[in-house]
């Protein structure tokens, strides 16, 4: 039996490389063509987009008598000192530890495949499936400055704008959930040792 990369309907294996999808005539493959590498380019395409999103400004406030340009770690110093600790360790969780886990995580597993490593095949799936649950939940900045944009938006009182960081900040994590999203889960249970 194959499935449908596109739709997932699952049909009878064909070995024809011209094999097409009955449902949505896209065409059928036993495995993800080019995984690894296209995993491995999407993770490194995202670690360099990481520098700038962290680097540049992702918001910038006006008001009256100021006007402040955040990094994503400079608006975590300032909800913690305007007295909103636990947004702060929302915001920091987000933007930093997720996507630190993600890359760390897709290069254990992409060079653990590489490699026929030891690792136990279950772990690694777990690892996998963790990855792909926690993916979303980097777009928390992402939303946050979009939301703080459409609504805080007095021409002359106070006003909210985006900044590159946010675009960069983006494309980081629709890199990596691409990259999660271009490897073959069934690359862990190849070449299996009995563990």
């Amino acid at each position: 039996m194959m499935s449908c990369h596109v739709c997932r309907l699952v049909t009878a294996y064909s070995d024809d490389p011209r094999a097409h999808c009955p449902r949505c005539h896209s065409a059928l493959h036993v495995r993800k063509q080019g995984s690894i590498s296209r995993s491995w380019a999407l993770l490194l395409a995202a670690a360099m987009f990481y520098i700038p999103a962290n680097v540049f400004p992702i918001m910038r406030t006006q008001s009256l008598s100021s006007k402040d340009d955040n990094t994503i770690l400079s608006g975590i110093f300032e909800l913690w000192r305007a007295g909103s600790p636990g947004l702060a360790v929302i915001v920091f969780t987000a933007s930093i530890v997720v996507p630190m886990l993600k890359f760390i995580i897709m290069g254990i597993l992409l060079v653990s495949v590489q490699r026929s490593s030891g690792l136990v095949t279950k772990q690694r799936a777990r690892l996998y499936r963790f990855v792909e649950l926690i993916g979303y939940w980097s777009m928390l900045d992402v939303f946050v400055v979009a939301i703080l944009s459409a609504l805080v938006h007095f021409q002359i009182l106070s006003r909210v704008e985006p900044l590159p960081g946010v675009v960069y900040f983006g494309v980081v994590v629709v890199l990596t959930m691409l990259s999660a999203m271009s490897f073959d889960p069934r690359l862990i249970w190849d070449n299996r040792k009995s563990q």
